[in-house]
Order: structure tokens, then sequence, then C-alpha cells
């Protein structure tokens, strides 16, 4: 009798020792895979962890488990574009259009990410930055910004792409197999837009964009991802500090697909540099991307975003060194 409880007890310290190292390592490691905890052994300067407190989270939606962190998180009490509620029929019509919802490759598990978030801003032109843009683990752009014909400026390689209806590339041309294209969505349309032309099916009604969306969709479904709302969420309260309502007759404002981007890197970066985010408000005529020919007047018009607001907070970033800025210019 004596033996068999003393079998019994080492059977019970042995699950005992068995349940603490796999809770450890599940602690450890975050919903994407990524250790939260091992960034002090990257090598480079860990200045993502020193300004964002809260931990480490899976920034794409995911079909499968798309209540439970949606009400994990307390989307599902916001609307769009910082929550799901009253679109989560759209979420999941699109989601289920989508093959992945992971991070990073199988075979790409560093918890050490040293990335740059490229901005379209015209000051990157003449700058000759593109060998240096590429030499990152994580490149991130956004929108529209080309990399064919401007290499020498802003790099070849893209990691992430952000997008919406109204931003993304339809000429074939900027297609990059590498690319995982995340798609920030604003409002019901976006959501239903994708799902459409996922489907194969034309897009009927655009005057619910604020221009014409593209009309076809370049990336193949395994490449995209949708970006959780609550992203966009923290951006605008926790970093930019938005008001959460505004006067009747006021104009909420929402962040740029700029700042949405940094917010994006400081989730799945250990070290954020960025580049293309200087923009001279002062002076109308200057350029406003460093493609193309619109000027700043443009971006001074725009009712939608508080550029000042987010130029404010960047300065603030580049002051205490979170982030580190390659295109700074003395004022």
């Amino acid at each position: 009798m004596l033996v068999m409880k003393q079998i019994l007890l080492m059977i019970l310290l042995g699950a005992g020792v068995m349940y603490a190292v796999l809770h450890s390592n599940l602690w450890k490691t975050n919903s994407f895979g990524l250790s939260s905890l091992d960034r002090k052994h990257c090598g480079f300067k860990n200045n993502v962890s020193t300004f964002i407190k809260m931990d480490k989270l899976c920034p794409f939606l995911c079909k499968s488990n798309f209540f439970d962190i949606s009400a994990s998180r307390g989307s599902n009490k916001f609307e769009l574009p910082y929550g799901v509620k009253n679109a989560e029929t759209y979420f999941q019509q699109a989601l289920s259009k989508l093959e992945s919802c992971d991070l990073f490759p199988e075979d790409d598990s560093s918890s050490c990410k040293k990335c740059i978030v490229v901005g379209n801003g015209g000051i990157l032109r003449n700058k000759n930055l593109g060998q240096k843009i590429d030499s990152y683990d994580v490149i991130i752009r956004m929108n529209n910004g080309p990399v064919i014909g401007y290499e020498a400026d802003v790099g070849r390689r893209t990691t992430f792409r952000l997008f919406y209806p109204e931003s993304i590339f339809s000429d074939p041309l900027h297609y990059d197999p590498k690319t995982i294209a995340v798609f920030i969505v604003f409002k019901h349309h976006d959501l239903k837009w994708l799902s459409n032309l996922l489907s194969g099916h034309n897009i009927m009604a655009t005057d619910v964009f604020w221009k014409k969306p593209a009309m076809k969709m370049i990336y193949k479904s395994n490449q995209i991802r949708i970006l959780d709302p609550f992203i966009i969420k923290e951006t605008a309260y926790e970093l930019l500090h938005f008001p959460r309502k505004f006067p009747r007759r006021g104009r909420p404002k929402h962040p740029t697909t700029g700042l949405i981007a940094i917010a994006f890197a400081f989730n799945i970066c250990t070290e954020v540099h960025v580049a293309g985010f200087k923009y001279n408000l002062k002076d109308h005529s200057s350029s406003l991307h460093y493609y193309g020919n619109d000027t700043m007047s443009l971006m001074i018009k725009n009712e939608y975003h508080d550029i000042d607001a987010e130029q404010r907070f960047l300065n603030e970033l580049i002051k205490h060194q979170i982030v580190i800025n390659l295109t700074e210019e003395p004022n």
C-alpha cells in the first residue's frame, strides 16, 4: 500500500512539473508565435517595449476566433472604424474568402524584428535610401506608394502593405508575390467590396466611396489579411488621444494610414524606424508624395485627419528615440 502511495505521489509531482513547464511556455509566447519576453536578447535597441506597455497581440482577424477575439478586446462595443459592432456579418463574409491570418511564415518565427515604416512623403525624393530600407527585417508600406521606378529612394522589398479600397493598386504591374496586403476597414462597404472582388463579382455601386475604388484585386486571397479594428482604435484614442465625442457639427478625426502602420509596427516589431513622414505644412506648393505631382495643399484641405496632431506625436516619438527617423531634417 505504501509503495502504491509513493508511485501515485511521483505521478502527481511529475504532472505538476509538466503543467508548470507548459504553462510557462504558453505565457512566454503570444497568439502568433512571437516571444514577448525575449526582446532583451535581440542585440539591438528595444525601443518599442519601452513605449508600448501592453502585451503584443495578433493584429489580424481570423475567421476561427472572430467573435471571441472581438469580445475579449471590446471591439464588439465600437462601430467601424474602431470596432465590429453592426458589421459582424460583413466581417464574417470577407474572412471566409481568405486563406490565412498568419503574421509571418512558419519558418520565420524570430521574436527580433527590426522594422521600417515607409511613408509616401515627398521628403523621400533623391535621398537614395533604397538600399538602407531593403536591409530591414520587415518593410511596411501603405496605399499605392509605388516601388517600381523609385527603387533608389524607397527600396524594392515589401513585407506588408496597408490599404483600403480607394488606395490599393489596380495595375498588375505593381503585384509582388512576397507582399502581405493588410486591409484597413473604415466602413462596411469596404468589406462588401473585398468580398465581391474575391468572389469574382463586379463592383456595382461606387458612389459610397470617397473616390472610385479599385475594380479588381491584384493580390491573391492567401496574401490578404484584415487588420483588427482594435489597432485603429488604439491609434486614435491611446496614441493620438483623439476625443471620443465630437460636436454635432464637428467632423470626427481618424488616424491616417501612416499612423495606423506605425501602431501596427509597434505590435509586431522590436525596433521601429520610419522614413517619408516629414510634411512641410507651411509650404502649400511642396511635393506631397515622392511620386506624382500632388502638392501639400491637398493634405492641408483634408478634413478627415488631424495632420498637426499626428506630426506632433511623431515628433515626440523621434525626440525620445522611440522611433528613428531616416529622413529627419533640421527645421
